[in-house]
């Protein structure tokens, strides 16, 4: 008693329970299935161009760490060069001759911007010269490690970056020994470069440090100081324990991703200057490139959204379509209950109206872009000539007197156009039509708009062209029709007329009714002519 009470309510719950339409079922389900498909495409153009953007950054940072690799090479191959040829020259000059040796000095530092100053120091390393000139240097002895090695070496050289004992400048050191004729070491010339000042790789470089969005670069010396970084504070610190700066110290270059010593995940490109056993880094924070994928997600989310409010509609309506012939069984059920239709043969419609649901949403989105573009040529353009219509024409001329263009306007009409219809039929007349409209456009200009108008009636708007250069061309087309032969049997002329923006007027409508005005005019005056407004104003 009890389990069948148990049952009667539970057959009552079901009865009360809502039962859901074959609407709202077609409908979320492929609702549902729509947005599983874009959460796949989401996380998938996601994954992959997360993948794409970081090798096509590191791929760029590299090919921009050789490229300056290469220009640092020929930077110091160049200073290289200049202090040998400036080591010749001071071979031959007496250094007890302070004045002439101060004199040859400036001039050689001022010739270039190489070095922020230059040093000559004799064979035993006594100060002889320097540029900018300085009394605290001059007679005294070299005291820098960097210039006794120079000279010890007795041969071209380039220091690593290090700080002066005295002033406490960040330097390097580039020097060329002086052999005079005879071969004897006389002593050397040298640059020096301060890495903290304005420099020739601030001059060289100082561009490229304005990159976007955190990138930037640093060059590191053969221990892994920095020599040159966008902050300047930082030059003369040891970065070796760096992940990228290690691999640049054991003679490898490429590209990696890698996290820096401030904890900041990052890309970058590395290479080595062969001149100077130097390293130059590009990096980019990775950051920058989840940015620029966060937006280009969301674009694609904000382009993706449109369609597919339209596909729900879409979807409704077709499930609805498709709940009809259900409602139509019950309707046909219920009269063969009463015995007024004979029952026809039914057969399983399930798999199949599934089937074909997925095919028609399916065909519905590829029909939808292609009907759209088709709606957007067909609003444009006159179907039977293919010129652009008068809605066209009307944007443009619109377009043109907003921008203050100077244009013409050739309003064009077929000579007694209701006769050839009359007479070869409407077939004929439209053969006509479009013979002359060939005619039309093969006589203007690329920057020129031709457009049928209505009927037998055609506009021309002449970009940047006169009175006197629209005749011309409204001349050429009509003796072009007049000249031309015909799908009719008979000759066929037309008659234009002209006016001119702002010479006549500056309103659309008002330059439209003064050519047409000049239009009636050449047909008054017999057809087959040409009329401009200015005509009709004298």
């Amino acid at each position: 008693m009890i389990s069948q009470n148990a049952a009667s309510r539970f057959r009552g719950k079901i009865r009360r329970f809502k039962k859901i339409s074959l609407t709202a079922l077609l409908g979320g389900l492929v609702t549902i299935s729509v947005l599983m498909t874009l959460t796949i495409m989401f996380i998938s153009s996601y994954t992959s161009q997360k993948q794409s953007l970081i090798n096509t950054t590191l791929s760029l940072n590299y090919s921009n760490a050789v490229q300056m690799s290469n220009t640092l090479d020929a930077l110091f191959k160049s200073m290289q060069n200049n202090l040998a040829h400036d080591a010749r020259y001071f071979a031959d000059i007496d250094y007890s001759d302070s004045p002439k040796l101060n004199s040859a000095l400036d001039l050689i530092k001022n010739s270039s911007n190489y070095f922020n100053s230059m040093t000559l120091v004799d064979s035993d390393g006594l100060v002889l010269s320097i540029s900018p000139y300085s009394a605290d240097s001059v007679g005294y002895h070299v005291s820098s490690e960097a210039a006794k090695t120079a000279l010890r070496l007795q041969e071209p050289y380039i220091s690593e970056a290090y700080k002066t004992p005295r002033k406490k400048r960040r330097i390097v050191f580039v020097s060329e020994p002086v052999f005079d004729a005879h071969g004897k070491f006389k002593g050397m010339i040298g640059g020096n470069i301060y890495l903290q000042d304005q420099n020739i790789l601030n001059l060289l470089f100082g561009s490229q440090m304005k990159t976007s969005q955190g990138s930037h670069f640093f060059i590191v010396d053969s221990k892994g100081t920095l020599i040159y970084h966008p902050d300047t504070a930082r030059i003369g610190e040891n970065i070796s324990r760096n992940t990228v700066v290690s691999k640049l110290l054991n003679n490898e270059k490429g590209k990696a991703q890698y996290r820096n010593l401030a904890g900041v995940d990052s890309l970058a490109g590395y290479y080595k200057v062969p001149t100077t056993d130097w390293g130059v880094v590009v990096v980019s924070p990775t950051q920058t490139v989840y940015d620029q994928l966060n937006h280009q997600i969301g674009l694609l989310i904000l382009y993706t959204s449109v369609p597919f409010l339209l596909l729900t509609l879409i979807v409704i309506r077709v499930a609805r379509q498709l709940a009809r012939p259900f409602v139509s069984l019950t309707d046909l059920v219920q009269q063969v209950d009463q015995g007024r239709v004979d029952l026809p043969i039914m057969k399983p419609h399930w798999n199949r109206e599934a089937d074909l649901l997925n095919r028609t949403v399916l065909s519905a989105l590829a029909n939808f872009r292609k009907q759209r573009e088709q709606l957007t040529y067909d609003a444009r353009t006159d179907v039977l000539t293919g010129m652009t219509n008068r809605r066209t024409f009307e944007e443009v001329i619109q377009n043109w007197l907003d921008e203050g263009i100077r244009f013409s306007i050739v309003v064009l009409d077929i000579d007694r156009f209701k006769s050839i219809n009359d007479t070869y039929g409407h077939h004929a007349g439209d053969e006509v039509l479009k013979h002359i409209a060939n005619l039309i456009r093969l006589s203007v200009r690329p920057e020129d708009v031709s457009s049928r108008f209505g009927g037998e009636e055609f506009v021309v708007l002449l970009r940047d062209a006169d009175t006197k250069e629209a005749y011309q061309i409204a001349e050429n087309i009509r003796v072009s029709v007049a000249g031309s032969v015909m799908p009719v049997d008979r000759q066929v002329t037309i008659s234009a007329g002209i006016a001119e923006h702002p010479l006549h007027s500056s309103s659309a409508s008002e330059l439209f009714h003064l050519a047409d005005t000049a239009l009636y005019r050449a047909k008054e005056e017999g057809r087959n002519r040409t009329v401009t407004i200015k005509a009709l104003r004298k």
